[in-house]
C-alpha cells in the first residue's frame, strides 16, 4: 500500500464529507493505493455516524472511536499504530489542510529520501493572538531541538512507515514528532511550505491552554530524549554534586572545630546549607534509582480504550 493517512477528528461532523471526497480525488488522480484512518477523539456531535456512512461509500476508510476524549496525541498514536501504507500522512480533519499537498510530501519521502517531511504553514488564515505565540514558540523549539524548522506544530506531515512504527506519541507530543524521529535515530528531516485555508466549519479547539503545555511537554521530551533509558546518568550525576558538596562543607566545619574547640559549629548558617545538600544529594541519587526501575517496567502509558472499530486490528 501506498499511502495510509492518519486523521485525528473531535466534533468536525461537517467537514468530513467534504475532506474525504477531496482526499478521494486526489488518490484516484495519482492512482495511490491508500487507506484513510479517520479517529474520533470521543466526538459529541455526529462525527462518528458521517464516518460509518463514508466507510460505506468508500472501502479504503477505516474508523476507530474513543469511549472518551484523550487528545490528539492518543488518536495518532493508534492511527500510526494501525498505519499499513509505506508512506503515512498525518492531517487535520478541518479542512484547513490540504489533501493537494499530498502527492508532492509523498515524493519528497520516496524520491528525496526525508524520513520525515513537515508542512510549513507559511501564510496563515489564523489570529494575531495564534500567530504571535506560535512564531514564539517554534523558535525557542528549534533553539531546544537543533532541528531547523519553521512549523513544529502543523498537522500536515508525511513519514517513512519505519518512524512511525519506532515513535511513542503521548500526552501532547504530537507537536513534537520530529524530536521524537530525531532521538529515534531519523535524521534526515524536511520541510515544505504548505496551503493553509481558513477555517470553514466549526471553530478551533485548541485554546492558550496549549502553548503552557506545549513547553512543558518540549522540555519533556528533551529530556526523555536524552535521559529516558537512563535517567539516573542526570539524577544520579546532580545528586553526587550536591553529595560531595555537602560532605566537603561539613568536612570544613569539623576540622574548624577540631582546630578550635570553642568553635561553633551549629551556630553558622553554612553548617545547615551542608546538611541540606547532603539530604538533597541523597534524595536525587535515590530518584534516578527509582526512575531506573521504573523504565524497566513501565508498559501501561499508551493504553486507550477503544469503543468501537470498524476493522480488524
Amino acid at each position: 500500500m501506498d499511502l495510509s493517512i492518519v486523521i485525528p477528528l473531535f466534533n468536525e461532523e461537517e467537514s468530513l464529507p467534504e475532506l474525504e471526497a477531496w482526499i478521494r480525488r486526489v488518490m484516484d488522480e495519482h492512482k495511490f493505493s491508500y487507506e484513510v484512518i479517520m479517529i474520533d477523539d470521543g466526538s459529541r456531535d455526529g462525527s462518528w455516524k458521517v464516518v460509518e456512512s463514508l466507510i460505506e461509500k468508500n472501502p479504503n476508510v477505516k474508523g476507530i472511536k474513543f469511549r472518551r476524549n484523550y487528545g490528539k496525541s492518543a488518536a495518532l498514536y493508534v492511527g500510526f499504530e494501525t498505519a499499513e501504507g509505506e508512506v503515512v500522512i498525518t492531517m487535520d480533519a478541518d479542512l484547513q489542510d490540504s489533501p493537494d499537498e499530498i502527492p508532492e510530501l509523498y515524493r519528497m519521502i520516496k524520491e528525496d529520501g526525508y524520513d520525515l517531511v513537515s508542512g510549513w504553514k507559511k501564510k496563515r488564515h489564523d489570529p494575531l493572538s495564534k500567530r504571535i505565540p506560535s512564531k514564539f514558540y517554534n523558535a525557542i523549539t528549534r533553539k531546544i531541538s537543533g532541528i531547523q524548522l519553521n512549523d513544529f506544530n502543523c498537522g500536515l506531515k508525511s513519514y517513512r512507515k519505519a518512524v512511525v512504527k519506532s515513535i511513542e506519541v503521548y500526552g501532547e507530543m504530537h507537536r513534537y514528532t520530529p524530536i521524537l524521529a530525531k532521538w529515534s535515530g531519523f535524521y534526515n528531516i524536511g520541510e515544505k511550505v504548505v496551503e493553509h485555508h481558513a477555517r470553514k466549519f466549526g471553530y478551533s479547539k485548541f485554546g492558550m491552554e496549549r502553548f503552557v503545555k506545549g513547553f512543558l511537554d518540549l522540555f519533556s521530551v528533551t529530556f526523555i530524549g536524552k535521559f529516558g533509558k537512563r535517567p539516573l546518568h542526570f539524577f544520579g550525576t546532580l545528586g553526587t554534586l550536591f553529595f560531595i558538596g555537602g560532605f566537603f562543607i561539613l568536612a570544613y566545619l569539623s576540622y574548624e572545630k577540631l582546630i578550635d574547640q570553642e568553635y561553633g559549629i551549629a551556630d553558622r548558617p553554612l553548617f545547615y546549607f551542608g546538611i541540606l545538600t547532603l539530604i538533597m544529594g541523597t534524595q536525587l541519587f535515590v530518584t534516578g534509582f527509582l526512575a531506573e526501575l521504573l523504565v524497566r517496567n513501565s508498559s501501561t502509558r499508551n493504553r486507550y480504550v477503544i469503543e468501537k472499530r470498524t476493522h480488524p486490528k
